[in-house]
Parts: C-alpha cells; sequence; structure tokens
C-alpha cells in the first residue's frame, strides 16, 4: 500500500511538472519572425527593431530567427496595413509610433490600433529641434527670429507628411507666426543628412536619428520639445550630454511632443501567442544591452502591457486627435 502512494505521488508531481512545462510553452514561433518597420532604414523605429533583433540573437531569447522588413510606403500606411492584413499571423510583430493615429486620422485609412493585438510599449521618444551647427541658427531665438524675417524661405525637413514631425513643424509656427517650408523625406535618416549637407535649415529628428551628427559636431540640438529635460547625464559630444540640451519651454517655445514606442501583433492572434511575446519583451528590457539603448538614444524609459497600455493608447489617441485638429491636418470627408 505504501508502494502505491508513492508512486502516485511520484505519478502526481510528473504531472505537475509536466503540465507546467506545457504551460510554460503554450506556444512558441515554428518559422522566423518578422518585425515590420513602417518606415525607411535609419529612422528611430527601424533602428529599435535592428537592436531588438541583435538582443534576441545574442541572449538566444528565441529559438527562430528575427526578420527585420521596411515597409516605409504612403508615410507608414503600408506597414500598417499589412500587418492588419495578416489577421491571425503570430510570425509577425509591427514596431509602431504614434502613426498607429496619425496616419489614419489624416488620410482616413482603414485602419485602427484596435484592429491589432498590443503586445508592449517599450519606451517614449522625444523630438530635438536640430539645425547645422555651421549654419546661422545657434539658438532658438535666432532659429524663430531668422524663420519670421525670411517668411516661407526656412525649410524645415522631417519624416513623411502630416505625421509627428510635420505636426511639431506646424505646431512651432503657430506659436510663433512663423512660416516654414516643410519637407517631407522617406525617414529620420534621410532628414538628418539633408541636414548636414545644409538643404534644409533644420529638422526635428528623435535624439537617435540625429546623434552621430551631434557627436560629429555636425548638428547643433538646440532645444527638445519635452516637459522637461532628458535625464541622461553622460556627455555625447566633447561638451553637451542630453542633460544638458534645455527644454524648449525653457527658451520661450512652448511646444510638447512625445511618441510611444510599440509592439503589436496582428489580430485574431491567441492570448498564449500574445503571451509569448509580451514575456519575450519583459525579457528584452531587462538586458543590460537594452539599458544602453535607452541611453544612448535617449529614451524615455516606460514600459507597459496588458490593460495599462490599452488604456495608455485609448488616451493617446484622444490626445492626438486634439493635436492633429490644432495642427490643421484633420482629413476632409
Amino acid at each position: 500500500m505504501q508502494r502505491k502512494i508513492v508512486r502516485s505521488t511520484l505519478a502526481a508531481v510528473a504531472c505537475a511538472t509536466a503540465c507546467l512545462g506545457a504551460n510554460a510553452w503554450a506556444w512558441e514561433p515554428a518559422k522566423p519572425v518578422e518585425i515590420v518597420v513602417p518606415f525607411s532604414a535609419g529612422g528611430a523605429s527601424d533602428q529599435m527593431a535592428r537592436a531588438i533583433q541583435g538582443i534576441i540573437a545574442k541572449h538566444k531569447l528565441m529559438s527562430q530567427p528575427v526578420i527585420v522588413l521596411n515597409k516605409a510606403g504612403a508615410s507608414g500606411a503600408e506597414g500598417l496595413m499589412d500587418t492588419k492584413a495578416s489577421q491571425g499571423n503570430p510570425h509577425k510583430l509591427l514596431v509602431a509610433s504614434s502613426a498607429l493615429y496619425t496616419v489614419p486620422m489624416v488620410s482616413h485609412l482603414p485602419f485602427s490600433w484596435r484592429d491589432l493585438t498590443p503586445v508592449a510599449m517599450v519606451a517614449q521618444d522625444e523630438f530635438v529641434l536640430w539645425t547645422n551647427a555651421a549654419g546661422p541658427y545657434k539658438s532658438v531665438p535666432e532659429f524663430v527670429d531668422g524663420s519670421k524675417a525670411n517668411a516661407g524661405k526656412v525649410k524645415v525637413g522631417g519624416t513623411s507628411s502630416k505625421r509627428e514631425d510635420q505636426i511639431i513643424t506646424s505646431l512651432v509656427q503657430k506659436k510663433t507666426g512663423a512660416k516654414f517650408i516643410y519637407v517631407p523625406y522617406k525617414g529620420g535618416g534621410e532628414a538628418a543628412t539633408q541636414l548636414s549637407g545644409q538643404h534644409i535649415d533644420a529638422n526635428v529628428n528623435n535624439p537617435s536619428e540625429s546623434v552621430g551628427q551631434w557627436r560629429a559636431g555636425e548638428h547643433k540640438a538646440l532645444c527638445v520639445f519635452a516637459p522637461e529635460r532628458m535625464a541622461y547625464k553622460a556627455k555625447v559630444t566633447q561638451a553637451q550630454g542630453w542633460n544638458d540640451v534645455p527644454t524648449c519651454k525653457e527658451l520661450g517655445l512652448d511646444v510638447q511632443y512625445q511618441m510611444l514606442r510599440v509592439f503589436m501583433m496582428p489580430g485574431g492572434v491567441t492570448p498564449e501567442q500574445q503571451k509569448y511575446y509580451v514575456d519575450l519583451m519583459q525579457k528584452i528590457v531587462a538586458t543590460p544591452e537594452w539599458k544602453e539603448y535607452l541611453e544612448r538614444n535617449a529614451l524615455k524609459n516606460e514600459f507597459l502591457t496588458a490593460k495599462a497600455l490599452a488604456d495608455f493608447l485609448a488616451k493617446d489617441e484622444a490626445a492626438h486627435r486634439d493635436i492633429i485638429k490644432e495642427a490643421g491636418f484633420v482629413a476632409a470627408r
């Protein structure tokens, strides 16, 4: 009788262990996973996707490889609609920004973030007013006054049309009364290159999109469009770190804008598939490489999943509706 009890106990332990293992690995990718970047190579979204691709590979966080695909057509709409059309596909992730709301709002694109499955917000990104270090604008007052004096001649570049960069540019115009020529590019990398070549007078790139040129002395960071200075104090250039860049409000230009960095799956996936990627993102953000990436690119550290993420997306969407309206970009029906 005692042997039977021992055997039964051992069998129960074995079953429990097996069941726990089955639950822990309820689902995992069976083929390569695509990360869709709805913008061109070199921009902040592309850089983030490739950084995460490298972290996954280095720490062997997945048994399958990760492939980064740039789908930059129609100001990001191609990547959004590609993910929407991949209903039920658990081998695809979208790295997204505020374009989740802005692109549909300004174009009547038949897309909503609710068509997709939220995974995790991994950070928020800042925007900086950049000028060419060899150009005439060395400060915010010089830029504003010079733009007013040369109304309609100062060129500001940015990623795509009627998206974050042009929204910020429009808000600056409304606050200052200046008039700019907005020049859209496929991504922040191209906008940075054009500023280095003095083909434009300024851009409002994310820190990661212009950090190389800033470090090299080609670009000057005039101010950050944020409620407070960036936290990182280590020197990036010989003289400055991100924390040394004043907020635009400090210098009399009261325009603020921050952008989420979020990963989404197609709609129609299972809770087990969603959980796999939530767990994956939690492992990624715990690595030292991710913490280094945040500081190097001056990203605001903020991680959200589940209901907290869904609530944030709904609130952020409503805020963007007001911003789009103020910028004058609401699509005509």
